[in-house]
């Protein structure tokens, strides 16, 4: 098969925790031809969605993990699997990519669904879910956030549409911030802000689990560095093996059926304590710590499970 990544610039992944890298390098071994291009390649041109693409062989060594072919403009239609895998943030760029890619969808299959990627994003879709999460304010008005506060006394304020633990903050009862806070989050958004409860169980860590193609298939723990509330490992978050609890099935037996039907193959979601927090669609991590705590090689799961779609 013919596979193409969409992404940011595959030499600059950690080869060791890098979840695309990853897929990357199970569909090498599955013999399949790779490319990749980076998104601001992408073009409609007269009916046809074509990139600048890159045909690539990976191996593990540190530094000198890719190798690249010539640069060539193909049709996207050629691929059969076309993996929507940039890192956000999920803003207007973001959303256009998802549309072109829709142009294509009818005729090679993309993973995720992108006209799904664009209507599920991570902290709107868990609002469907209203008794799976914690006591959830999305708001751009300050005295709804303010009397949110009084309401819960500790809770954390973030940007909607953040990623990787970037500006999340803590405020709890006695913090005097939350006005200046607005002002700095409103010069730099026209965005709501999500505000939450606090979860004091986020000091025993934050629970990702993958799930693929609506089941669950292992977990792990990310747990904040001394003096952190956030426990992303873009920030220091050290990961952790973890066992699915009774709580986390009855989390995933709720959301898998909605995630399978809507074409979203490969999703990491977030939990902390009794509660799910986000559902990661746009490009979830964590495969490569999962496959070294548990033994099982996640990736080839993936596959199996993108392969009989194509089948189908």
């Amino acid at each position: 098969m013919k596979i193409a990544f969409q992404m940011d610039p595959i030499e600059c992944v950690d080869i060791n925790a890098d979840s695309t890298f990853r897929l990357a390098e199970e569909a090498q071994n599955r013999g399949y031809d790779l490319y990749v291009y980076t998104p601001d390649v992408l073009t409609f041109n007269r009916g046809r969605i074509v990139a600048n693409v890159r045909s690539i062989s990976l191996k593990r060594k540190i530094g000198d993990h890719v190798n690249f072919g010539a640069a060539e403009k193909l049709d996207l239609r050629e691929f059969d699997v076309i993996w929507l895998r940039q890192d956000p943030p999920f803003d207007m760029g973001y959303i256009t990519n998802t549309h072109l890619l829709d142009l294509v969808a009818k005729e090679t299959l993309i993973v995720n669904n992108p006209f799904w990627v664009r209507n599920l994003p991570e902290k709107l879709l868990v609002l469907e879910f209203p008794d799976l999460i914690p006591n959830t304010l999305i708001s751009r008005d300050l005295e709804e956030i303010k009397e949110f506060k009084r309401k819960f006394k500790d809770i954390i304020v973030k940007p909607l549409y953040g990623n990787g633990g970037a500006g999340i903050f803590r405020l709890e009862e006695d913090d005097k911030n939350l006005t200046s806070l607005h002002e700095l989050f409103s010069i730099m958004s026209s965005e709501p802000l999500i505000a939450q409860a606090f979860l004091p169980d986020v000091k025993n860590g934050d629970k990702r689990i993958i799930l693929i193609d609506g089941e669950p298939v292992g977990a792990i723990n990310r747990v904040p560095k001394a003096g952190e509330i956030r426990s992303n490992m873009h920030v220091g978050g050290k990961a952790e093996p973890a066992k699915l609890s009774q709580r986390d099935m009855e989390i995933c037996s709720t959301i898998g059926p909605t995630l399978k039907s809507k074409g979203q193959v490969f999703v990491g979601i977030d939990v902390i304590g009794e509660h799910l927090t986000e559902i990661n669609v746009t490009s979830p991590t964590g495969i490569q710590e999962l496959e070294r705590f548990d033994n099982v090689n996640i990736a080839e799961m993936i596959w199996h499970a993108v392969e009989g779609k194509l089948k189908n």
